[in-house]
């Protein structure tokens, strides 16, 4: 399988991610794909032929295998590389489309085509969401489908055509295993960075529009303290001078006294 679309993925989506961003890319492109691409695949290149079972009944070696491992799991580690890293082209697409849309329109529509704000930051977001959700759904998957994260040495299995209860015996369990707690080791850690990251910038949007309110509203009330005037307070009728007002005659005075 030829893995450089993956990789020239991961090299696009990190011209615009956060810093959280580029360290999940990192960790997926370095402990998880290249991993799968140089070890992993070899460890388990003959699983089928490798597994035994202590019977010559015809089919019984089969039927037990597929009973035991219903769906490769280098194919699985493999097809979650691809899910999860899929949500990014959202981000790259809708760069583009900002890009191509500039370009027709011939004049620069946004501050900046892979800044993260606005829609391009709602895109973000959703991509989080899903390679958050993903991840979740994988190890539950790997959970699941082999009874969880270990390999046993020898498995049981009496279903039909064997005779009865046979021992199947499967290689490198214990290699396979130590590889199956660095998948999920690292599929752990990416969930957590994405999480992180998702976190952070719904936090750092959050604070950037409150302080955009609060400069707002500053700015306004100095806007209405200047277009106060001293005929504005008589014919408004106030008893009580406004706080402007004040403000503006304390100035005032202080001007005269220098």
């Amino acid at each position: 399988m030829s893995w450089g679309f993956l990789r020239d993925l991961l090299s696009e989506v990190n011209k615009y991610s956060t810093e959280i961003g580029r360290i999940w890319i990192a960790i997926v492109f370095i402990f998880r794909l290249l991993v799968y691409i140089v070890a992993a695949e070899n460890v388990w290149k003959y699983e089928h032929n490798e597994f035994e079972c202590n019977t010559k009944q015809p089919g019984c070696e089969n039927v037990c295998f597929d009973h035991f491992f219903p769906v490769s799991q280098t194919r699985l580690w493999a097809l979650q590389l691809i899910i999860v890293s899929t949500p990014s082209l959202l981000v790259v697409f809708y760069v583009a489309f900002r890009e191509t849309r500039e370009k027709r329109h011939n004049q620069k529509l946004y501050k900046s085509p892979r800044e993260i704000d606005g829609e391009l930051l709602c895109t973000y977001l959703v991509s989080l969401i899903l390679k958050t959700g993903f991840e979740i759904v994988f190890l539950v998957l790997f959970y699941k489908l082999y009874n969880g994260f270990k390999v046993p040495h020898l498995v049981k299995c009496d279903r039909s055509p064997c005779p009865n209860a046979v021992d199947c015996y499967i290689s490198k369990p214990t290699e396979k295993m130590i590889f199956l707690y660095f998948l999920v080791a690292t599929s752990g850690l990416c969930f957590v960075l994405s999480l992180s990251e998702l976190s952070y910038l719904i936090f750092r949007y959050s604070i950037k529009c409150y302080v955009k309110k609060y400069i707002e509203k500053q700015q306004s009330s100095k806007s209405d303290c200047h277009k106060l005037t001293v005929e504005q307070q008589v014919q408004d009728g106030f008893t009580t001078p406004h706080p402007c007002f004040l403000m503006y005659k304390i100035n005032l005075e202080k001007k005269a006294a220098h």
